[in-house]
């Protein structure tokens, strides 16, 4: 009697594995920059931590480009996110400071790595939300993966432009761990920069100002960083008043469908 063969897999063209391919990449990125945190190497553990967010937000994209969305990219993209954003960050906080600590710089990273978890599991759980209005789609319930754990660095960035006496305390490392992984598993509404549009006078200004931010990131990344962080910190404020805006304009029916941006997606 012959065995029945198992069925072949199906080959895929190589474009549909480009986003997969992105997303591995970037996990590698994360892993990267624990070891170069394990070496002493702040820098390269920071750059590489930022890579990782660049190649995130590009993996999403390029699948919508190719037609290459699949159950198994969300799923490993997710996977890489809790790597990339919930473990390696505060590996190099603790490795950077939080070990001086003592046993209690261990319950900080612990803090932020579940706070992470946690927010990428209500991130995948509300995707399938079929109560979710489309204008909800304009912001984010809390502060994304890879916001979070490029916040949290802050420290680390500021001690390479002003020196580690005062941004290096155990306590400054702690706050951030703290807060920000607070803030990612909060209600508070951010904005979702990748849903805003940009009308038709202001496309040249626009390209002129990402210019110039591209330049001020190669000849002075840490400083350019510095700034984007402080601003986007400073977005909070507006983000929730203009949440409640919207909200006030679909209670009284007011809210254009054409308003409304793609499905949200995660860092």
């Amino acid at each position: 009697m012959k065995k029945k063969r198992s069925p072949r897999l199906k080959r895929l063209p190589i474009n549909r594995l480009i986003p997969n391919m992105l997303t591995v990449a970037a996990l590698c990125a994360g892993m990267t920059a624990i070891n170069f945190a394990a070496r002493e190497m702040w820098e390269p553990s920071v750059f590489a931590i930022v890579v990782a967010a660049i190649l995130d937000g590009l993996d999403g994209r390029v699948a919508r480009m190719l037609n290459a969305q699949s159950k198994f990219g969300a799923e490993l993209d997710s996977l890489s996110d809790f790597i990339s954003f919930g473990v390696a960050p505060p590996m190099i906080l603790y490795f950077w400071t939080l070990e001086h600590a003592g046993r209690i710089g261990w319950v900080f990273v612990l803090f932020f790595t579940i706070c992470m978890a946690l927010r990428l599991a209500r991130f995948n759980t509300a995707l399938e939300d079929p109560d979710k209005q489309p204008w909800e789609n304009n912001f984010f319930t809390g502060v994304p993966a890879p916001a979070g754990a490029l916040l949290i660095m802050y420290p680390l960035v500021l001690s390479f432009l002003f020196g580690d006496d005062f941004f290096r305390n155990p306590a400054m490392a702690a706050i951030f761990l703290t807060v920000i992984g607070g803030l990612m598993v909060s209600r508070m509404p951010t904005f979702s920069f990748k849903k805003a549009k940009v009308a038709q006078a202001y496309v040249l200004p626009v390209m002129i100002a990402v210019g110039l931010m591209v330049a001020f990131l190669v000849s002075a990344p840490w400083a350019m960083l510095s700034v984007i962080g402080a601003i986007y910190l400073g977005s909070f404020p507006l983000s929730f008043k203009s949440h409640k805006a919207w909200k006030k304009r679909a209670a009284n029916g007011e809210f254009n469908q054409e308003e409304d941006c793609d499905k949200e997606e995660e860092d």
